[in-house]
């Protein structure tokens, strides 16, 4: 399978490189709107930078990944569309759910595989816990809890433009709760600007806490923050009638050092780059599966619509003080 990969930044180095140790696929070309990047990650992988046009017209291109900056995926998508070529596309669909919608409908009846880059989904600890839960080892499941902290603030700049912290951090948060427990019926945000006033000044926030509720009383919080200095806190808990599932942080090390004075074990490790080597590289496999193999696309465009209806539900409520309903066709309520 030859792939075209959208975005030579910092996440595009990680697919590029998940690209390459699949042996069913084959980085062919790489484009981005910075030249000397693009360049830059084309010369490392022996491939040439091209410009997106030309890649699109390329019939002996396959499938195209999208990494590129957030504004820019639901254009590439519906050209991928176009072009006929198989999809994969980092979240989000886009910042505006209408958009995310019309996407919805430009994809429906491509006869390639479209996938959502929801890295999480693969994370092996996040994926036991699934198997877990559907294989009833814990009972009916009442509760679930959701802990996504990183070690430190983006830039301000990065703030600015991307859509905010339910959109850009807690979308990951939000579908791993749809993963793991489907849609809710309502969402209830709460959040404060804690870290940093430029944040706020950018009418953001850096601490949030969100309430999901589900149909039949099951329950689902997710705790973000902007800084945990001590790393990226990353944990699952649900709680069942019968026990508990639990997925901890991956630590720099296993080593436990124990003295009168106390135990002490090593940190979380430092970002998501360390935390998600492996499921970026399992993701990756699962959509060359779909393409290749006829495998279910195991995180498609409607997931992205219901992680992004989740976010603009929490945006509506956080601005409103009450619980947002989620409506059947994701346009929240």
């Amino acid at each position: 399978m030859k792939v075209a990969l959208f975005g030579a930044g910092r996440i595009g180095k990680v697919h590029a490189a998940s690209i390459k140790m699949d042996p069913r696929s084959e980085l062919v070309a790489v484009a981005d709107v910075m030249t000397e990047a693009a360049e830059a990650l084309a010369k490392e992988h022996g491939i040439p930078a091209r410009g997106a046009d030309e890649i699109l017209a390329d019939a002996s291109v396959d499938a195209i990944l999208i990494a590129s900056s957030t504004n820019t995926h639901a254009d590439l998508i519906a050209a991928g569309v176009k072009a006929g070529k198989a999809v994969f596309c980092e979240k989000p669909i886009d910042l505006d759910l209408s958009r995310a919608l019309e996407i919805r409908k430009i994809t429906a009846n491509h006869d390639k595989p479209i996938m959502m880059g929801f890295n999480r989904r693969f994370d092996p600890n996040f994926a036991q816990v699934k198997a877990a839960l559907e294989g009833g080892e814990i009972g009916k499941p009442t509760m679930l809890s959701v802990t996504s902290f990183d070690p430190a603030p983006p830039p301000v700049s990065y703030i600015k433009v991307s859509g905010g912290l339910f959109r850009d951090m807690m979308i990951h948060d939000f579908d791993m709760c749809s993963f793991l427990f489907g849609l809710p019926e309502t969402v209830m945000a709460h959040g404060s600007c804690l870290i940093d006033p430029e944040i706020g000044a950018a009418g953001d926030i850096d601490t949030g806490v969100v309430v999901l509720t589900y149909s039949d009383g099951r329950i689902a919080t997710i705790c973000n923050s902007r800084q945990a200095p001590y790393g990226y806190d990353q944990r699952v808990e649900v709680l069942g009638a019968d026990g508990t599932l639990a997925a901890e942080n991956e630590i720099e090390n296993t080593v436990v050092k124990s003295t009168a004075a106390g135990v002490v074990s090593a940190k979380p490790v430092f970002f998501f780059l360390e935390r998600y080597t492996r499921a970026y590289a399992i993701e990756w496999s699962a959509f060359v599966d779909a393409v290749i193999e006829g495998a279910p696309v195991p995180a498609g465009v409607q997931d992205g619509v219901n992680a992004l209806a989740l976010a603009e539900a929490a945006n509506r409520s956080l601005a409103e003080g009450r619980p947002v309903a989620v409506t059947t066709d994701m346009t929240g309520g």
